[in-house]
């Protein structure tokens, strides 16, 4: 286990940007002065020396709390408030829940919920655009349950329209119970989210979520080497729930989970969609459909 204790620099620099420390040698800035003259026994040069040392002191740890921390403003006037107490409750806990997020990113892991999430998921794309993280090239493995709620996404689906327009690959695994691969309602909306994205241009494959370990059946995305988002929760059509967490730091694990659902050769997940809808398809366009042919075949993937 690494050591979670912080390194030595970090605690000088910490030790150095204290209130209670910069209260200290402004103290001291003022005092020694008036000391030195009182006595009339120190050099000047003395004190001038030790006064040059203070302020630049104090002005490195300004500096390194400037760089390293959020300065957000407090109320000024505390008496404004119709009812004071009651504001500063409200502004106290507000207060640390900021402080805990942010605390959090700080430390490359960030937690969204509900309305959040697909919002997010839109900006972490579009991020990766801009930012041209490398490699170019997004891995996404959703669990779907109801096809409608990702194709209702439109801000993401627009954000990976414009990821994949400047260059960049996007690889897609459905991972999808047998008994839903095996009605027709679901089979239908499916094909046609396929179909969605692969106008889009991405690569897309699916996999049979029972036949997965419990490990591989998570929902989510790796964004080039960068980032990985993690569906805990999936949100309703509404999003009224959802929760999703973002790491910044051990994303090859993830990649390698990703890999690991996606396959090789006549395994692989676009061949298990090819051979999924090479009978799948047919039926739903010629409205036909045939319980026990279907799920022969989704039995065979």
């Amino acid at each position: 286990m690494a050591d979670a204790r912080p390194s030595p620099l970090n605690r000088a620099t910490t030790a150095l940007s204290s209130p209670a420390l910069g209260a200290v040698l402004t103290i001291s800035g003022l005092v020694l002065p008036v000391i030195g003259w009182v006595v009339d026994r120190v050099d000047l040069r003395v004190l001038l020396a030790i006064q040059a040392v203070l302020i630049l002191i104090l002005a490195g740890a300004h500096y390194w709390t400037r760089k390293n921390f959020i300065q957000l403003r407090r109320v000024t006037n505390l008496a404004a408030m119709d009812d004071a107490p009651y504001y500063e409750r409200v502004r106290s806990q507000l207060e640390a829940e900021l402080i805990s997020d942010y605390n959090e990113i700080a430390d490359g892991h960030l937690r969204v919920y509900a309305a959040e999430v697909p919002r997010l998921s839109a900006l972490l794309v579009k991020t990766v655009t801009d930012a041209q993280a490398q490699p170019q090239r997004i891995l996404a493995a959703d669990l779907t349950t109801n096809p409608q709620l990702l194709s209702g996404r439109r801000e993401y689906i627009s954000a990976n329209r414009r990821f994949i327009d400047g260059g960049g690959r996007i690889d897609r695994v459905f991972i999808v119970h047998a008994n839903d691969l095996a009605k027709q309602e679901f089979a239908d909306s499916l094909l046609k989210l396929i179909g969605q994205h692969r106008d889009l241009g991405v690569t897309c494959g699916l996999a049979v979520r029972d036949r997965l370990r419990a490990d591989q059946a998570v929902d989510f995305v790796v964004l080039a080497g960068a980032a990985a988002l993690v569906e805990e929760e999936q949100g309703d059509g509404e999003y009224n729930r959802g929760r999703s967490s973002v790491y910044f730091k051990g994303i090859g694990r993830w990649t390698d989970r990703f890999e690991g659902i996606w396959g090789h050769g006549a395994d692989s997940a676009p061949r298990i969609l090819q051979a999924y809808e090479s009978v799948a398809r047919p039926m739903l366009d010629a409205g036909t459909w045939d319980d026990n042919r279907i799920t022969s075949t989704v039995a065979s993937l």
